[in-house]
């Protein structure tokens, strides 16, 4: 390569929004997952903030496992469920850190549910972000505590039972009615139709990311943070892709309604 294309490389790579936070490395994220669009957003807000290198992301068990690959700064590995715990340990020795993870729904919300909720309750100052798929993803499409009743999954063929599961749960909502949290907010990251028409609008990852961006500043205000994004599982649902996207608008979008639910500090205001 010349100087001259190298160079011309290089101004590409910053048209296209080449970010210092991503790596560049090609994601193992199925087609049509969220998975990818949140990665983009939460490199967008560290670059913003200017805390790559002050960043800290611990890794859960899950899909989101391999994110270190792709998010540029320090990370640790927790045990299953159990990176609140982590996270919180980090921050007490570096409360000048920047420290969040990227949680499924059931790493956060079935075995890791006591670390999620008592770390909210102390009003640790760090950040989660938990993708609600409504599924087992990683390990093969088994119930979750969110999903719907009536969704076959490979532990429910028959479809979830509600007299013999319960509801799904809602963590968003267990999560604000506690005092200890600072931000507390759900979004809906899936693109939505627009009325009947063919066309879909990207509200929701525009949301997101002003979302993603909040929490962190609550963090660094001393508060604790958490953002819920209401995603699809286009391969576990065994849908196509766009069938994901109206199923995720037609019955998720009405079981996990987005919006803010707490915020203290008034981030959102500002």
């Amino acid at each position: 390569m010349t100087a001259v294309q190298s160079k011309a490389a290089d101004e590409l790579e910053v048209k296209l929004g080449r970010l210092s936070t991503l790596t560049g490395k090609p994601t193992h994220y199925c087609a049509g997952c969220e998975h990818g669009i949140l990665t983009r957003l939460i490199a967008n807000a560290i670059d913003e903030l200017g805390m790559r290198e002050k960043t800290v992301m611990v890794d859960s068990v899950g899909c989101s496992v391999f994110a270190h690959d792709y998010i540029n700064t320090d990370a640790v590995q927790a045990p299953h469920g159990r990176a609140p715990a982590v996270m919180t340990g980090i921050k007490r020795v570096r409360p000048d850190l920047l420290v969040f993870a990227v949680q499924g729904d059931g790493d956060a919300v079935s075995i890791g549910l006591l670390e999620l909720v008592y770390a909210a309750n102390r009003g640790e100052p760090i950040t989660i972000f938990l993708v609600n798929n409504a599924i087992y993803g990683m390990t093969g499409g088994q119930m979750a505590p969110t999903t719907p009743t009536g969704m076959v999954t490979t532990t429910t063929p028959w479809g979830r039972d509600l007299k013999d599961t319960g509801p799904p749960m809602d963590a968003t909502r267990m999560l604000s009615g506690l005092s200890g949290p600072a931000y507390v907010k759900r979004v809906f990251l899936p693109i939505a139709p627009i009325g009947s028409s063919e066309l879909y609008s990207a509200k929701g990852p525009l949301e997101g990311a002003r979302s993603v961006l909040n929490a962190f500043k609550v963090q660094q205000l001393g508060g604790f943070s958490f953002v819920e994004f209401v995603s699809t599982c286009s391969v576990n649902w065994k849908m196509t892709v766009l069938d994901s996207k109206k199923y995720a608008n037609s019955v998720l979008s009405k079981i996990f309604p987005p919006g803010l639910y707490k915020d203290t500090m008034g981030v959102e205001k500002k």
